[in-house]
C-alpha cells in the first residue's frame, strides 16, 4: 500500500466543526472547538490514521 503524506491542522479542524455546528443550530465557544478539534486529532492517533509528528519545517 501507498504511503502518503497528510497534514492535520487542528485549527482547520475547529473552523470545520465551528461551520458545520453552525448549519446544525449550534453556537461552539471557541474554548469548546479547540477541545473538539484536539480530541479527533487524538482519536485519528489513537486509531493509527495519522502518526503525530512534531516536524515542522
Amino acid at each position: 500500500m501507498k504511503e502518503i503524506e497528510v497534514i492535520i491542522d487542528t485549527e482547520e479542524i475547529a473552523e470545520f466543526f465551528f461551520h458545520e455546528l453552525l448549519k446544525r443550530g449550534y453556537v461552539p465557544t471557541n474554548e469548546e472547538l479547540n477541545e473538539m478539534a484536539d480530541i479527533t486529532f487524538e482519536y485519528l492517533v489513537e486509531k493509527s490514521i495519522i502518526d503525530e509528528n512534531t516536524d515542522i519545517d
